[in-house]
């Protein structure tokens, strides 16, 4: 599978802090950015906003506003899924990406990086998704794939999908297995089983059940 990184782009080179706000507008007016780096003297100082530069004096400079940047960055050494949840708590459709010593080495769009997902066994490989909730401090992943494995089920991916104060929900991906046998596992195991089933009906894909991506798409 392509490494997360070969994603990092730099098809438009960062805004410069001494650029005029009328050529940062005309440069969103180009692309369907939300956000896009700003360098000063080469340093990446944050993100200035397609949204709010409208706003801003034309006859200005970008580091007039630099109070107004947006400091969200991703580090070259994250793996995809804390990428993904940089996107969503930005409400961005691209990420600076910086170096371990902080020097700025590109962006990633939101495009590529859904691109990525697509091609990760949990979506693209066949198999059921399961969705199960217990109390916090009574879950355990190690129970988890005891209970699918000792089914003949083969774990595709598994995340805490929804949290609170008393308990988690655990989104699961189940390649082979019998679907039944598993969900009564669980339940012997006070488990609620929060998704819906059918006996042995298999789910082709997370695109086509859940709203789950509709979040990072959103641009």
């Amino acid at each position: 599978m392509t490494e997360i990184t070969n994603y990092i782009t730099n098809d438009f080179r960062a805004i410069d802090s001494q650029e005029t706000i009328a050529s940062v507008q005309d440069f969103f007016a180009d692309v369907n950015f939300s956000h896009f780096p700003v360098l000063e003297n080469g340093i990446f100082i944050g993100s200035i906003s397609a949204d709010d530069v409208e706003t801003f004096d034309t006859d200005k400079k970008a580091i007039d506003y630099k109070y107004t940047l947006e400091r969200f960055f991703a580090r070259k050494s994250m793996i995809w899924l804390d990428l993904l949840e940089v996107f969503a708590k930005n409400r961005t459709n691209t990420v600076p990406v910086l170096d371990e010593n902080n020097n700025y080495i590109g962006y990633y769009e939101i495009e590529d990086i859904m691109k990525f997902f697509n091609e990760t066994p949990f979506l693209k490989e066949q198999g059921g998704i399961i969705i199960v909730q217990k109390g916090i401090i009574d879950y355990s992943m190690s129970q988890i794939t005891q209970i699918i494995e000792s089914n003949n089920g083969k774990i595709l991916g598994c995340f805490i999908s929804e949290a609170d104060r008393e308990n988690v929900q655990i989104t699961i991906k189940i390649g082979l297995g019998a679907m039944n046998e598993i969900i009564q596992t669980f339940r012997r195991y006070n488990y609620e089983i929060i998704s819906e089933h059918q006996e042995d009906t298999y789910i082709n894909s997370l695109k086509e059940r859940s709203d789950y991506l509709d979040k990072y798409l959103n641009i």
